[in-house]
């Protein structure tokens, strides 16, 4: 399966998150799973980041961090417009956010330095 991975959230969480596969380069691990708790636990998410710059030879293509960050942005801010609407959805969405800006300026960095796409800092 895998090593489990220690959450932030310790109480109440509904899965199990695992590491799976090997790290890559960058020393993190490219696959994850998340499954439910139960005896019989059951597969809900197979996640596979991006393996490898982009431009490079050999490279896998995959999600990247942002795009996480982007789906769990849009439920919150759909959570804010109906009946679940809360101060604690809110402040979470303003980090997710603070997140996902700096991400993009790590982006914008890489560009602007004709780096983007490969292993180079």
């Amino acid at each position: 399966m895998g090593e489990r991975i220690t959450t932030v959230q310790y109480k109440g969480n509904l899965n199990e998150v695992y590491r799976v596969a090997e790290k890559g380069v960058g020393n993190a691990y490219r696959e994850y799973i998340i499954r439910t708790k139960e005896d019989d636990p059951v597969e809900l998410a197979r996640i596979k980041f991006q393996k490898g710059a982009r431009n490079e030879p050999g490279s896998e293509v995959g999600v990247i961090d942002s795009d996480l960050l982007e789906i769990v942005r849009d439920r919150l801010k759909l959570f804010q417009e109906g009946e679940f609407e809360c101060t604690e959805n809110a402040m979470a969405l303003v980090h997710i956010e603070t997140a996902i800006m700096w991400l993009n300026r790590r982006v914008e960095d890489r560009i602007k330095r004709d780096v983007i796409g490969t292993h180079k800092k």
